[in-house]
């Protein structure tokens, strides 16, 4: 594909109309999402980051979206040092992660920290999917025992850094393992299910569910059209859940969002 030609400017500094300037800071990484056809900005785009956020120490430019087994995009560094490990603070805690191995999603630090103010402490939990530990480490800092599945390896190792980072070790478990096998790796009833569900994982609620005591809770997270909310709602309760809240959660895409769904087992 033929590089953008420099022409008419956009608002931001020197660049072009219609590239993409949006981002997401991990840590002191920032992550950007620009097509190769402005490869010739790259060094513009960094700068223009560079000057709105003075942490940024690093800004790495996705490649290729989260995909395979364990859901890691790909990168390539576009500015500052060439490293992809950083740690992040949010909720007064520090989350140590490289994104070359393991996904982490800023974006959801408020959804955190609204699912863990639920959470009482002898509650016991089990949050599948859960990466370097940010929606397992704080309910588990609140009291609640946390059973915390994650497949991936690399991730389980930074989840166990973090467990100990934010002194957490008494109150979380780390089991490796597939969010598919969690009827038969657990036979403990759950009070409550932490569910951030990757994109078409809709199977993951009726198999985290299955271990959730009844008049315990799932929050679960999906990617939907919000044409499709209504229907979706009324599917959960045909299979035995009431919904106690509904939550658009930020867009992904052009018409998808992140909804949160607040569940209780009928």
């Amino acid at each position: 594909m033929p590089r953008q030609k420099r022409g008419k400017r956009s608002g931001n500094s020197c660049l072009p109309e219609g590239i993409p300037t949006g981002f997401d800071v991990i840590g002191d990484i920032a992550v950007v999402n620009i097509p190769a056809e402005y490869e010739d900005y790259y060094s513009e785009v960094a700068a223009y980051i560079a000057g709105k956020r003075k942490n940024v120490r690093t800004v790495l430019n996705r490649t290729a979206s989260a995909g395979g087994d364990f859901r890691v995009p790909c990168f390539e560094v576009i500015y500052g040092d060439p490293r992809t490990v950083t740690v992040h603070r949010e909720s007064g805690l520090s989350y140590m992660v490289d994104l070359k191995d393991s996904f982490f999603n800023p974006r959801l630090c408020t959804e955190r920290m609204r699912v863990a103010a639920m959470v009482n402490g002898n509650e016991i939990v089990l949050v599948p999917f859960a990466g370097v530990g940010p929606f397992a480490i704080l309910p588990a800092k609140r009291g609640a025992n946390v059973y915390a599945v994650e497949m991936n390896p690399a991730a389980c190792g930074w989840l166990r850094k973090n467990m100990e980072l934010n002194d957490a070790s008494g109150s979380l478990e780390i089991i490796r393992g597939d969010a598919h096998d969690i009827p038969d790796i657990f036979s403990t009833e759950f009070d409550r299910a932490i569910v951030p569900a990757p994109y078409g994982f809709e199977e993951s609620l009726i198999l985290s569910a299955s271990c959730v005591k009844k008049g315990g809770f799932i929050h679960f997270y999906t990617f939907k059209r919000p044409s499709e909310i209504d229907g979706l709602r009324e599917s959960y309760e045909r299979s035995g859940f009431e919904t106690v809240s509904v939550r658009r959660c930020g867009n992904v895409a052009k018409g998808v969002a992140r909804w949160a769904f607040d569940l209780r087992k009928i």
